[in-house]
């Protein structure tokens, strides 16, 4: 049966009642409520308790974007179930989960302060690149990868396909198809083999704007994607941001891709569920298409110029036509097509 949604944003009292219901409230307390900016996917709420600030979050069945986009509200306890599972992997590098509410369709996690946590994204649109975060990033995620990867309890448990097809695959590769009638075949092959490899846990968002840089490394949050499938999709899915990132700012560049091959150094290492090579490949046919998507799906990019979003449509048209086999031959073939030197 579907939950009912139930819209937090619009009923504080609610919220209220839920905390208390969770015990992380008294029953005479009166939290302090902020509904916080960002997202396109969720309500995210700060709350402040006296036995100190959470952070509540419920998925919306309608994403805030141009075009219609749903998705099923129920996504919301697959975030939490990945951040519990994950914790247990990479402890210092998710949020704590607190409690989890099933009929409101929320849950309660731990309250990343700003001054404390720096968001990835602004740090790399803001020319503040270090590629080390990479590295570090990289090395979450190959973690993440390995440690579930041939686990027959969480493909069971995170068996999202719906979640994942409505969000990730429908969205940017077959939105993208049709926009782009004569790559279609292609696209569509593209999703066809990421549906038919299940192989790790999946975040499935694994974006600058979803981690935290933090004295205790990567902090990776927003995980409502949450699916066990095809780890490529993951690591092909952050490379795609570098790449953007530098055809925003094209003078920093090589910076960018500094940081693109900090990520696939460090996260090759730990790929020993397939062959490496086999893995590559999927990624690398993956990026091309996920670089179209974030132009012509349903979520574009919203710092690109129309110069530039026309640039990156050819080139990615060009990758797509002429797939490559290794994640190394694109920064590469990028910075020709581009002219970034």
């Amino acid at each position: 049966m579907a939950l009912k949604f139930h819209d937090l944003a619009s009923d504080p009292s609610e919220l209220a009642r839920m905390l208390v219901e969770l015990r992380l409230a008294q029953p005479d307390e009166r939290p302090g409520i902020t509904l916080l900016t960002g997202g396109v996917s969720s309500s995210i709420f700060r709350v402040q308790l006296k036995a100190g600030d959470y952070c509540v979050k419920q998925c919306l069945p309608k994403l805030k974007v141009q075009k219609d986009w749903y998705a099923p509200v129920e996504r919301v306890f697959a975030e939490a179930a990945w951040l519990q599972t994950a914790a247990a992997i990479v402890p210092r590098q998710v949020p704590t989960v607190f409690g989890i509410d099933h009929l409101r369709g929320a849950f309660v996690m731990e309250y990343l302060p700003p001054e404390q946590y720096r968001n990835w994204k602004i740090e790399l649109l803001a020319g503040r690149i270090d590629s080390e975060h990479g590295r570090l990033i990289g090395e979450v995620l190959g973690k993440l990868h390995a440690a579930t990867a041939l686990d027959s309890a969480l493909a069971t448990s995170f068996a999202h396909d719906a979640n994942f097809y409505a969000l990730r695959l429908e969205s940017y590769l077959v939105e993208s198809a049709r926009v782009h009638g004569d790559l279609a075949p292609r696209l569509m092959a593209l999703v066809d083999t990421t549906l038919s490899h299940k192989l790790a846990l999946v975040h499935g968002d694994v974006s600058p704007k979803n981690m935290l840089l933090s004295p205790a490394g990567i902090v990776l949050l927003d995980a409502e994607t949450a699916w066990y499938g095809d780890p490529a999709f993951d690591l092909a899915f952050l490379l795609n941001h570098l790449l953007l990132k530098a055809a925003h700012r094209p003078l920093l560049a090589a910076r960018y891709l500094a940081t693109f091959k900090a990520i696939t150094t460090s996260y090759r290492a730990y790929v020993a569920w397939e062959a490496l090579a086999t893995f590559e490949r999927r990624a690398a046919r993956l990026l091309p298409g996920l670089l179209l998507a974030r132009i012509d799906g349903k979520s574009p990019v919203e710092y690109l110029d129309n110069p530039a979003r026309e640039r990156v449509r050819a080139a990615a048209r060009g990758l797509i036509l002429a797939p490559p086999s290794i994640l190394d031959e694109i920064p590469s073939a990028l910075a020709a097509m581009l002219g970034w030197g």
